[in-house]
């Protein structure tokens, strides 16, 4: 099997995970400083957040080159460094590709906006105000809308055209029906992959090509009377158009030129969509599976989708799984700190690749942050959704310590981020040597997990216990312990029979609860409020 199979991903948003050179901003260099922490967390592969040159209007989702470093992080030489002391503690490094749109300060923009006869004019998006009265700035050619809310047309009055965004209108859109567009940007993922990196997360991929009469979009018959503009409408002009998977198998084709690299993409879409972007084994390695943030946190919604998902799975697909990330509030906060610790166990034994968020190995929450202090520019455009939309809650600064700022930045630094109020209890510096703490069990599951072939490349069968909370499944591989995961998602104890589970006997191997002991089992067992158990099956 491939290391992007049995392995655990970690994501880094690296702003916020050391700050390293006193600007109260984390790079590269900071990164390098906790590879053995990283190392130590049996994580197999680290995905960089954005560290490209950029102006930042996106936090640097909105890349102005693709082939270098922002100052911010650090240079080429940094990164290089990086890389290689990663991969010489087995680490490898998977960086974030954003290939639908540049920054506004691109070069191609740049160019782009400069002339309608420029030769790269229609790299980007632009059409001409829509016929009618008014002024043209007011005339959008259709209906579109951004997911940072507002119109997805802005008006260059230099060149009387609109330019498209789907998101901040620092952020135009590429056309990928240009034919120059798509060999530059295969020759930018070639420019990382000769350096060394491992793959690539490619931002949006879904949203890559637009229709190309540009048609308004139907309004969604489904949408709230309240619904913000965006979610009036169905995006079928403006994402999984078709021709977007021929996009993503050349994408793919790169890849395949070198040896055991990777390429997972971020799609949002159903599930029977989802499993469209595998391809024939020639597209994404995995389409991001992000169910478990949206499902709603009780046994049977989790169950059900488990084995939904595991049935649409084409023949050679890959499963992976994921509990929160930079737009996503965490887990703890989510589900609370009982139940994040669940969760953990969860991610960590269910069959697939796991990607796990900095910070959730200690139970982070999400810090709130005042409107006036708020960095998020898809907060910014809609205030009134703030507290549901804003994004700066999950991306604080790292926990590391009790020191002056947490130990992310030094003393006289101020974080780009408020800390957390909790942070001189909660970091890793206290968690370290506690063995009832989140990092002691986010340790025990990623050793076991990659210990054993049954926890990271078994099979899985759900199990029905009888019990509307708990989640239970068994996990299997030929010559190899098999075991049997036990969650329960509600506040009550509950006693099971082993029998229930297919066991005459069974074994406590690790426990989310610290006070259980480990130990041979049978017949029946007590599962407590908000504890989940490994059982290792008797022979």
């Amino acid at each position: 099997m491939h290391w992007w199979q049995t392995g655990i991903i970690y994501q880094i948003y690296p702003r916020s995970f050391q700050d390293s050179d006193g600007d109260g901003v984390g790079d590269l260099n900071g990164i390098r400083r906790r590879l053995d922490y990283l190392q130590a967390l049996n994580v197999d592969a680290i995905w960089i957040s954005p560290i490209f040159p950029s102006p930042m209007h996106d936090f640097g989702y909105d890349v102005a080159d693709y082939c270098d470093i922002h100052p911010l992080f650090g240079t080429l030489d940094d990164f290089d460094r990086l890389l290689a002391e990663a991969h010489g503690r087995g680490l490898r490094v998977i960086l974030d590709l954003v290939p639908n749109h540049t920054s506004e300060e691109h070069a191609w923009f740049v160019e782009s906006r400069s002339s309608r006869d420029n030769p790269k004019r229609d790299y980007y998006i632009w059409a001409d105000p829509a016929p009618g009265a008014g002024p043209p700035e007011t005339r959008r050619p259709n209906n579109w809308e951004t997911h940072f809310g507002g119109p997805a047309w802005t008006y260059d009055a230099h060149t009387g055209q609109f330019y498209m965004h789907q998101f901040h209108r620092s952020q135009p859109e590429l056309n990928y029906r240009h034919p120059d567009v798509l060999p530059a940007m295969l020759d930018n993922m070639r420019f990382w992959l000769d350096r060394g990196v491992d793959g690539f997360r490619v931002d949006v991929i879904w949203l890559m090509l637009k229709d190309a009469g540009l048609r308004d979009e139907p309004p969604n018959p489904d949408a709230a009377p309240d619904a913000r503009p965006f979610d009036r409408l169905q995006h079928i002009y403006t994402a999984d158009v078709d021709g977007i998977h021929d996009i993503v198998r050349r994408m793919r084709a790169v890849l395949d030129e070198y040896d055991e690299r990777m390429m997972v993409g971020e799609i949002y879409l159903p599930l029977e969509r989802l499993m469209t972007y595998y391809g024939n084994g020639d597209e994404c390695h995995m389409p991001f599976n992000f169910q478990l943030i949206s499902l709603p946190w009780n046994a049977r919604a989790i169950g059900d989708y488990i084995g939904r998902y595991e049935a649409a799975l084409p023949p050679d697909g890959w499963p992976n799984w994921v509990l929160g990330n930079h737009d996503q509030h965490r887990i703890a906060t989510r589900v609370g700190p009982a139940q994040a610790r669940v969760a953990q166990m969860l991610l960590l034994t269910l069959r697939g690749t796991p990607t796990c968020y900095y910070g959730d190995e200690i139970g982070m929450v999400d810090v709130p942050i005042p409107f006036e202090e708020c960095m998020d520019p898809a907060a910014l455009q809609q205030p009134e959704l703030y507290q549901v939309w804003g994004r700066d809650p999950e991306r604080t600064p790292m926990q590391w310590d009790d020191s002056t700022h947490a130990g992310f930045a030094r003393q006289g630094a101020r974080p780009w981020l408020p800390l957390a109020a909790d942070y001189r209890a909660r970091n890793v510096a206290a968690q370290d040597g506690d063995p009832a703490s989140m990092l002691a069990l986010f340790r025990r599951l990623t050793a076991l997990r990659r210990a054993e072939p049954a926890l990271n490349r078994g099979a899985i069968e759900l199990v029905d216990v009888g019990v509307k909370d708990v989640l239970a499944y068994r996990r299997t591989a030929a010559g190899s312990d098999g075991f049997v995961v036990v969650l329960n998602l509600g506040g009550k104890s509950h006693t099971l029979d082993l029998a229930v589970v297919g066991a005459a006997a069974a074994e406590v191997i690790l426990s989310t609860d610290p006070d259980r002991q480990a130990g041979a089992l049978t017949e029946a067992f007590n599962l407590a409020a908000h504890e989940g158990v490994i059982l290792r099956l008797a022979g």
